[in-house]
This record gives C-alpha cells, sequence and structure tokens, in this order.
C-alpha cells in the first residue's frame, strides 16, 4: 500500500510499499554529516483505562523521521515535529511524537503486542529505532491464592502462600502484618522473595498477627484476605515441689507435693500439661507414747538394815517414739519392823532386849531362802509328773483313720462310734453312752455357715458322746471342735440357718432326734443391718458403716420445708431372689425408703459386687423387687435406659434411682471365665483343751457386709484374725475348691491324719448366695510349753487361682499380734446431713452447673464433664435432666466417697475450663480447702 503527503516544506515524498513494510523517499536531501543516531528511543508503553500513550523518539542528524506501527507507516498528520540545532556539533536534532489510543491497541489483532517503531533519515541512508510495545494495562480482582491462617509452636516454621491476581504488568507484592508493611531485609527471619511467598524460619511470640497480602501495579492495588498466624506455646511443668510435711502429727495421714503448669506456661492456646498437678502419698507418724508404771512388786524379805524393797518397772507401757518417761521413783523402802530395829538411832546391837547378833539374822535369812527353793523344785517336778500322767490318760482315747477312698475318690458318709464309758471329758458325764449307738454323716464335712457346726455339736447327736470314735471312708474331713456361742446368742442381730445344705443323718437313734429339732428351732435369727436418717432440702449421705452401702441424697432432691426419715437394710437372711439357671446374686440385697417418697432429682445409691467386671464374661443386671415379693428386671448395666443410670465399678456399682425399694445385682456368666472375687481369710482360737488350737477357714463373696458378718461372728466365738485377708479368683469353670494345711512344725504340733486337706463342691462355693462358707481344722502341740505357731493355709481352685495365707501367730493371747478387721471405717456417724456430706462445695457446684448446662459449639459442655469422669455410656439419661451436670456430679459425689480427695475433679476442671470465664476462679487452693474441711468433718 502506498501513502503520498506533502511535507510542510513543500518537499513530495513518495511511499512505495516493500515486502518488508518499509517505504522509503524518492529522493533524500543532501546534506553533509553521517547516518542518524537516535537520542532518545520509544519506550514500552501502558494504556490505563481510555488514557492514551504518547511515543516519542529524538534523533541527529535527522532530516526527517516518521512512526511506523505494526509494520505500517503512521500517518504524517498523526505526527508531532520538533526541530532544533546541536550545539556542540552544530548538526541538526529532530524529535518526533505520536499518540496511541486504547482503541487501536484493542482493533489490533497480531500473533504479537501492539508495537511501534522510529524511523530516521539522513543523507547517508536510514537509521531504525528498537520497537516499543503498547499494551493496555489491567489487575484483576481476585488472588488466585490467599494467605491461610496457621496455628505453630514457637521457634516452628510459618510459611504463608500468596498468588498475585493477574494483571498487566505483572503487579509487585508487599506483605502487610496488622496493616503495618514487613521489610525482610531489616528482619533476617522473614524472607519475602520467593514466589510472593512469606517464610519465617523460626516462629517468635511476636510473629503471632494478622497477615495481608498487598498486590499492586500502575492500574489498580489489591488485598488479600486476612490470615491470622497464632504461635503458640505447649505448657510445661516446673520441678517438684518438696513434700508437705504430713498433715497428722501421729497416725495415718498424708503428703502432697504440687507442680505448676509454668515451665512454660500454655500461651495463645497451646495444650495443657499432661498429668496430675498434686500427687499425695500417706504418711504414717509414730504417736509418742508416754510411759506408765507397771504395779508395785511385792515387798522384799527384811534385811538385816531392817529394812525391806519394792520396785516398779516404767514398761505399762514403756514409753516410746520420745513419750515421756513414768514420773515418780521406782523403788521405795520401809522399816520392817514398825520402828523396833533401831531405837533413838542407836544400832541393833545396842538395844538390850535383843539377843540376836547380826550374823544369826544372815543365817536365818539364808535358811528361808533355802526353804523356799526346795519347795518351789519340788512343785515343779509334782506338775511335769501330773501333765505326763494326764497326756498318757488322754492317748487312749485317739482316732482311729481307715482310709478306703483312695480309690473310689468324693465324700463318702463319716461313722462316729461311742467307744469308752466312763470318759471325764463327757459333757453330761452322768449319763452313759450307749456303746449300740452308730451315727453316720453324709457329704462334705466342710461347713458352710458356724451354725452348721453348732447345730451338730449342741444337738443330741452329740451330746452326751462327746467322746467319739472316727472311721474315715473319704481322703478329705474336718476336725468338728465346740464352739461357745453363747455371747452371739445374747445379742439382737440373728442370722437364719442356711437351706439348700447336703447335711443328712441316715441313721440316728430315736431318742435323739426331737432335741436336735429343738435345738434348731430354738435359734435366733438375724435378718438384717438396719440404719437411719432424718434428711431435708440440703440433702445429705447415709452409709451403713463397713458394708460398702450408701445413699447419697442430693441437694434439693427434697422439696424445701419437707423432711423425711429415711432408712436403709441389708438382708442379712436367707437371699429372697432365688437364681434362674446359671444366674447368681453378686451383691446383698439393699433395702432403701420408704417407698412412697418422691424425689425431685435422681438420687445415688451405692452396692457393692463380688464380681471380676468384663462385659465379655459377665452380663451384669440390676432388679428390683415389686411389692408381690417377686423380682424383675430393672435393667442390665450396658444398656441404654433413660429410667435410671448404672456407673459399674471394679468393687462396686453405683445407681441414679428415682425411686426406693429392694435392690440386688445378678450376674448370668456368659463364659467360663467369669469371675467371682473371693476373700479369704483364717481365724484361729484355743479350743476347751489347753492343747489344742482350731483354726477356721473362710471363702466369702467379696463384699465388706459379707465379711463384717464374718467378724461379727468371730468376735463372739473369741476368734483372732491372723493374717490379712486376701482375694481368691474363682472362676465359673465347674472345679472344685481345695483347702489345706501346710508346713506344720514337725515336732512342735500336730494335726489328725488325712485332716489335712479339705475340697468343697464348685455349686457350693460359685452359688453361696452370700453365706459364709467356712472350712475348720483343728491342731495339737505336744507341750504345753509351745506358745508359737507358723504354718501355710492354700486356697486354689483345681485349675485356676491359688492363694497362701501365712500363719504366724502367738497361742498366748498377751503375746498376739492384732491385725485389725477393717483398713478404715467408712463414717464416724452414718448419717451426714446438709453441706458437710458432700466433698464438692455448693457454690462452686453451682459455678459448674452454670457452665456446662450450657450447650457449648465446642462441645466443652456436661457431655465433656461426663466424658472426663470416665462416663462414656448411656449420655442420652443425662440429656434427660434439667441440670445435667449436677447429675454427674452426684454420681462423682457417690463413686468418690472413700478415694482420696478432689484431684480427679480439679485435674478434669482444669483441662476443659480453663477457657472458661466463670471457672476461672475455682482455684486449686479451693478445692484443697473443702478436701481438707470434708475430711476434718468425717473423721477421714
Amino acid at each position: 500500500m502506498c501513502y503520498q503527503c506533502r511535507l510542510c516544506s513543500d518537499v513530495l515524498f513518495d511511499f512505495t510499499g516493500t515486502d518488508n513494510g518499509e517505504a522509503l523517499p524518492e529522493s533524500i536531501p543532501s546534506a553533509p554529516g553521517t547516518l542518524p543516531h537516535f537520542i532518545e528511543e520509544p519506550d514500552d508503553a501502558y494504556i490505563i483505562k481510555s488514557n492514551p500513550i504518547a511515543l516519542r523518539c529524538k534523533a541527529r542528524p535527522a532530516m526527517q523521521i516518521f512512526f511506523k506501527c505494526n509494520g505500517e507507516w503512521v500517518h504524517q498528520n498523526e505526527h508531532v515535529s520538533e526541530e532544533s540545532l546541536d550545539e556542540s556539533s552544530g548538526l541538526k536534532v529532530r524529535e518526533v511524537f505520536i499518540n496511541v489510543t486504547r482503541q487501536q491497541v484493542e482493533d489490533f489483532h497480531g500473533p504479537e503486542d501492539y508495537w511501534c517503531q522510529c524511523v530516521a533519515w539522513s543523507h547517508l541512508g536510514t537509521s531504525k529505532s528498537r520497537k516499543a510495545s503498547v499494551r493496555i494495562a489491567y489487575l484483576r480482582k481476585n488472588f488466585e491464592q490467599d494467605p491461610q491462617g496457621r496455628e505453630v509452636p514457637i521457634e516452628g516454621m510459618i510459611v504463608l502462600h500468596c498468588r498475585p491476581p493477574e494483571g498487566v504488568p505483572a503487579a509487585e507484592v508487599e506483605w502487610l502484618k496488622n496493616e503495618e508493611p514487613i521489610d525482610s531485609e531489616q528482619d533476617e527471619n522473614i524472607d519475602t522473595r520467593a514466589d510472593h511467598n512469606l517464610i519465617i524460619r523460626q516462629a517468635r511470640l511476636s510473629d503471632s498477627g494478622n497477615y495481608t497480602c498487598m498486590a499492586a501495579n500502575i492500574v489498580a492495588k489489591r488485598r488479600s484476605l486476612s490470615a491470622t498466624v497464632v504461635v503458640y506455646v505447649n505448657g510445661g511443668w516446673s520441678s517438684w515441689t518438696e513434700w508437705s510435711a504430713c498433715n497428722v502429727r501421729c497416725g495415718r495421714g498424708w503428703q502432697k507435693r504440687s507442680r505448676t503448669c509454668t515451665n512454660p506456661a500454655p500461651l495463645n492456646g497451646g495444650a495443657f500439661c499432661e498429668g496430675m498437678s498434686v500427687q499425695k502419698i500417706t504418711c504414717t507418724s509414730l504417736c509418742p507414747v508416754d510411759g506408765s508404771w507397771e504395779v508395785w512388786s511385792e515387798w522384799s524379805v527384811c534385811s538385816p538394815e531392817c529394812e525391806h524393797l519394792r520396785i516398779r518397772e516404767c514398761t505399762a507401757p514403756p514409753p516410746r517414739n520420745g513419750g515421756k518417761f513414768c514420773e515418780g521413783l521406782s523403788q521405795e523402802s520401809e522399816n520392817c519392823t514398825d520402828g523396833l530395829c533401831i531405837l533413838d538411832k542407836k544400832p541393833l546391837h545396842e538395844i538390850k532386849p535383843q539377843r540376836w547378833s547380826r550374823r544369826g539374822i544372815e543365817n536365818a535369812s539364808d535358811i528361808a531362802l533355802y526353804s523356799g527353793l526346795g519347795a518351789a523344785v519340788v512343785a515343779v517336778a509334782v506338775l511335769v509328773i501330773g501333765v505326763t500322767l494326764y497326756r498318757r490318760s488322754q492317748s487312749d482315747y485317739g482316732v482311729d483313720v481307715i482310709d478306703s477312698s483312695a480309690l473310689t475318690g468324693g465324700f463318702q458318709t463319716f461313722n462316729f462310734k461311742t467307744v469308752r464309758q466312763g470318759n471325764s471329758l463327757l459333757l453330761n458325764s452322768a449319763m452313759q453312752p450307749d456303746l449300740t449307738v452308730s451315727r453316720t454323716y453324709s457329704g462334705p464335712i466342710c461347713l458352710q455357715d458356724p451354725l452348721d457346726k453348732e447345730l451338730m455339736t449342741e444337738s443330741s447327736l452329740f451330746n452326751p458322746l462327746s467322746d467319739i470314735k472316727v472311721k474315715v471312708q473319704s481322703s478329705f474331713m474336718v476336725s468338728l471342735g465346740v464352739s461357745e456361742r453363747a455371747e452371739y446368742h445374747g445379742k439382737n442381730h440373728s442370722r437364719t440357718f442356711p437351706h439348700g445344705n447336703n447335711h443328712s443323718f441316715s441313721t440316728m437313734h430315736p431318742r435323739n432326734k426331737t432335741p436336735y429339732i429343738q435345738n434348731l428351732s430354738s435359734l435366733p435369727t438375724r435378718t438384717e443391718l438396719r440404719t437411719t436418717g432424718v434428711f431435708g432440702h440440703l440433702g445429705g449421705r447415709l452409709v451403713m458403716p463397713n458394708t460398702g452401702v450408701s445413699l447419697l441424697i442430693p441437694h434439693g432432691a427434697i422439696p424445701e420445708e419437707n423432711s423425711w426419715e429415711i432408712y436403709m437394710s441389708i438382708n442379712q437372711g436367707e437371699p429372697s431372689l432365688q437364681s434362674d439357671g446359671s444366674e447368681v446374686l453378686l451383691s446383698p440385697e439393699v433395702t432403701c425408703g420408704p417407698p412412697d417418697m418422691i424425689v425431685t432429682t435422681p438420687f445415688a445409691l451405692t452396692i457393692p459386687h463380688c464380681a471380676d467386671v468384663s462385659s465379655e464374661h459377665w452380663n451384669i443386671h440390676l432388679k428390683k423387687r415389686t411389692q408381690q415379693g417377686k423380682w424383675e428386671e430393672v435393667m442390665s448395666v450396658e444398656d441404654e435406659s433413660t429410667s435410671c443410670y448404672c456407673l459399674l465399678d471394679p468393687f462396686a456399682c453405683h445407681v441414679l434411682l428415682d425411686s426406693f425399694g429392694t435392690y440386688a445385682l445378678t450376674g448370668e456368666p456368659i463364659t467360663d471365665c467369669a469371675v467371682k472375687q473371693l476373700k479369704v481369710a483364717v481365724f484361729g482360737c484355743m479350743s476347751c483343751n489347753s492343747l489344742d488350737y482350731n483354726l477356721r477357714v473362710y471363702c466369702v463373696d467379696n463384699t465388706p457386709c459379707a465379711f463384717q458378718e464374718v467378724v461379727s461372728d468371730e468376735r463372739h466365738q473369741g476368734g483372732q484374725l491372723l493374717e490379712e485377708p486376701k482375694l481368691l479368683h474363682f472362676k465359673g469353670n465347674t472345679f472344685s475348691l481345695q483347702i489345706s494345711v501346710l508346713d506344720i512344725p514337725p515336732f512342735l504340733w500336730r494335726i489328725k491324719p488325712f485332716t489335712a486337706c479339705q475340697e468343697v463342691p464348685f455349686s457350693r462355693v460359685w452359688c453361696s448366695n452370700r453365706q459364709p462358707l467356712h472350712c475348720a481344722f483343728s491342731l495339737e502341740r505336744y507341750t504345753p510349753t509351745t506358745t508359737q505357731l507358723s504354718c501355710k493355709i492354700c486356697i486354689r481352685q483345681l485349675k485356676g487361682h491359688e492363694q497362701i495365707l501365712q500363719v504366724q501367730t502367738s497361742i498366748l493371747e498377751s503375746e498376739r499380734e492384732t491385725i485389725t478387721f477393717f483398713a478404715q471405717e467408712d463414717s464416724t456417724f452414718p448419717a451426714q446431713t446438709g453441706p458437710k456430706a458432700f466433698k464438692i462445695p455448693y457454690s462452686i457446684r453451682q459455678r459448674i452447673c452454670a457452665t456446662f448446662d450450657t450447650p457449648n459449639a465446642k462441645g466443652k459442655d456436661w457431655q465433656m464433664l461426663a466424658q472426663k469422669n470416665s462416663i462414656n455410656r448411656n449420655l442420652s439419661y443425662f440429656a434427660t435432666q434439667s441440670s445435667p451436670s449436677a447429675v454427674i456430679l452426684n454420681l462423682w459425689e457417690a463413686r468418690h466417697q472413700h478415694d482420696g480427695d478432689l484431684d480427679s475433679l480439679a485435674c478434669a476442671l482444669e483441662e476443659i475450663g480453663r477457657t472458661h470465664t466463670k471457672l476461672s476462679n475455682i482455684s486449686e487452693s479451693q478445692l484443697d480447702e473443702a478436701d481438707f474441711n470434708y475430711s476434718r468433718q468425717n473423721g477421714l
């Protein structure tokens, strides 16, 4: 394409198009000089919005300058030209401007950007400038990637990514922190050069803040979304403090030490320290015992100085553990002649009536001394001869043992036959025995109850024929001793004779049958333990001491201005709950009332049980007795229910109920690995014969009330606990229980042959229904001088668990070490009312409930409070309550009645409540003070 134009100087140029798009003038003005040199070339330019841009170029020497855009010459009229003279060289300088509009750029559709170039002429030829591109400038609104907020631990690396919006020219990125620009050159820890990203190599607490990515070019500025960076610090424990002093001056107490989560303290949501902030251990401080005088000894023989002495020792008791020594004199002396020995302070030989010399008095004293010693020797000799003769006479009344069960095994009959008349040991010596009478006892002779033994010994079966001969037709037998039960019969407590035993008397003389029935009917019965208390709106706690049974009445459960006498009892007679099939009774039958009382908040009933808790092996049910005397299932402890709640602990079940009545726990074993926990204990006492010593071994359900019943019986029989009771895990695998006496000192004690081992069938142990299972052993010492007994009692289940009771005792009561029956009493007062009955003060309870009863988006509500207190199932029950947190705290109170303190609750509140302002003022010291007050008020 050709353009013709006429210059202002009337010089005509013809532009002829060529293949390369260039057009040259027909004639070039002649002038001396060189080729044109561009002093200024056009620069790249951007059109902002609708504003045109100006391209400029300047050259010397130049006769003419024109712009060529996209290969085409720009019309002459669009050029603005200026001409000047370079003073230094005298050459002509020409400068040209053109405007490029947005429309021109938008209308261009080529393979590359819109461009323009200058062409300058001189007499020697042409020169071309660089190509200058012209683009429309813009910056999009949305970032391709916004930075994301992060939570990083201190000294961790922080990387914030930013991809700015698309734009021409490309946007430059700048980072802001809290609206202030970040200068990476002044902080070596920050780098912003890598692809617009912000990198903080090691996070510091000061690096927490809001970060914004700023993108800008010549058109506009864009802001990204703000990214919040939180640099947190996980808490760390400080060192433990020293152990505090024991909280009691003497006796059993506790010490504690503490640590704080301040090394470092958690910041900006960092994790709180894991573990306990307080540790407590028991401590025992020996109590000082002041000495006390023994009684004065007898006066000594009158001395030649006419004085006799008596002494006493500070041994009743002696001072121990820093106690005071006895005050006063340890010996006294006085004149033994009523003042006749010394007259006016003159020696004895100066008194005229006295004819004896000093030497004569000494001889008389020696004669009396030797005479006394001789008499003592004669008395001892006579005593030894008498004992020997007595032992020989008693040896004729031995036991003939014939063991015929080696091949047959099992429990056979025992034949008891009278053998001698005129025995001085007969209970009724006036009645002569019938030598023709033969009595047979069938079944295992291990007694299920001490009363069994009493009935057999006090009935006409053994009265008056107490001296009997025993033929043993089984490899196991028990010695039958007579126990004195007079004190027991005088007590108000009573109990029933156990039913379902295997005692049968196959041969009995008719004249002895009636007295036996009379003895059985005359026995007193003890049916229940019972306690009562009056409770009002403030609630309280009712405890059955040493039974593990307690009742918690929450605050507000009884309407204001009302009060009720609430009772609680434990059935100690024959259980009214009859087991069905394989179901066994695992707890005592507990009754609470009155039954017509209505509570507004569920109360907590704690019942001990003897099951080794495992959902894989047991199916445990809570049952209630109806008014008609029938038992109905309330729920299985694993079921979901909104009517009541069962929390099963290893040794007790805590039940939330809204109605009073009689409750019990039963269990149905699912597998042979189901385990009942039995408590085994050994008691001992002297028999009527001073050479015999009785050992009684008990196997009872591992519930405090069952063992308390044994303890009560033994106290009335004069029994002494010889070893700490132990737990035996008895499996439901149908194997029997074996009890044996081992390691008896051979030259000091003896036990009758074939009586050292006894076996009890599985069913008698598994379905004992809480009746004490009791086996007796009779040991005989060779001489009265033997006062120490050492042996072992082995209790084991065949193909099961085994326990060893080590007996090491003195049979003399004065030398015997006392083993306490119960380590700790449940409560000084069975009924506790008002605030002192609760560990958690009412003010703290209100703040906890106000905090956790309100639903929380983060889940920090009553459900988490339940979870932190190991209440993980059947939460639908709590959801139906008006104050779920209050019910959870009531369950906590019932569950933690006996264990240490409020530390577990304090840790739960520290972990889930530290972000709650309502809980911030519940300090550890407040909980410690509440714990101390509760322990002091309840004598713990």
